[in-house]
């Protein structure tokens, strides 16, 4: 709650008035997480490497899926003339604008907030457990284990509340969300204390399935959006953004090292 506090102040207040930039750092972020923090700890704690790289896989095709299903959801039930409608639109946009694209917005925007609350979600159960795990050993280890889990935490809540905010919430109701993905957290913990040795041995599992709605949320819904337009000086800060993301988790990594 620390750490969504600190970024939420930061992303809520100081950065929102450039969410549409900072979605390249949110990217950043994203994929810093999965393939330099997460992953990493899933492999570690696994002694099969195969079975971590298919539940990664399997992760993605799960996190595909689901986005279809919101998708599929959201749309159900229009008329078939409304339908019909849509695709014209889709057809003249090429010609005409982006009013389609406005209009899908929205449905895309809830599917991808989705996901990200949903690898947060996971990610923070799993954060409960491993400081559930240091406290059980040392009360030393647990304190210093929390302060690294907050501080690593904060430039990742970012890079999240940006997504949100890209995607359509309030600032409010970003918060609000975020909240209460971090409370996994505690059911983590509670976990972790009860049920250590018998929680374990999935662990790597749920570890390879956050790495993988990170990624897919960076790879399916961020970039694509971003590779919309083609400008020499939104390509640069793009860049730069999405460099800046990955360095503040790298430093994150450390420290918490």
């Amino acid at each position: 709650m620390l750490s969504i506090a600190i970024a939420g102040a930061v992303a809520l207040t100081l950065l929102s008035r450039w969410v549409g930039h900072m979605v390249s750092f949110a990217v950043g972020t994203l994929l810093a997480v999965a393939f330099l923090d997460v992953l990493p700890e899933a492999l570690a704690r696994s002694t099969n490497t195969q079975s971590m790289l298919a539940t990664l896989l399997g992760g993605l095709l799960l996190f595909f899926v689901l986005e279809k299903a919101a998708l599929w959801r959201h749309s159900h039930g229009e008329a078939g003339g409304d339908t019909a409608h849509n695709g014209h639109a889709d057809d003249s946009s090429h010609h005409h604008g982006h009013g389609h694209h406005h209009h899908g917005h929205g449905e895309k925007g809830q599917s991808t907030a989705a996901m990200i609350l949903i690898g947060d979600g996971f990610h923070n159960f799993v954060d409960g457990i491993l400081i559930a795990a240091a406290f059980t050993a040392d009360i030393q280890l647990g304190i210093a284990t929390t302060t690294a889990v907050i501080i690593h935490e904060i430039p990742q809540e970012i890079g999240d509340f940006m997504v949100l905010l890209s995607s359509g919430f309030g600032r409010r109701q970003a918060l609000i969300w975020n909240m209460i993905s971090s409370l996994t957290s505690v059911a983590g913990g509670v976990l972790g204390y009860l049920l250590l040795d018998k929680v374990q041995g999935a662990v790597p599992h749920v570890l390879a399935i956050a790495a993988a709605s990170f990624i897919y949320v960076a790879m399916a819904d961020l970039i694509p959006d971003m590779q919309r337009r083609w400008d020499a000086r939104v390509a640069i800060s793009q860049v730069s953004l999405i460099g800046a993301g990955i360095a503040a988790i790298a430093a994150m990594h450390q420290l918490r090292g």
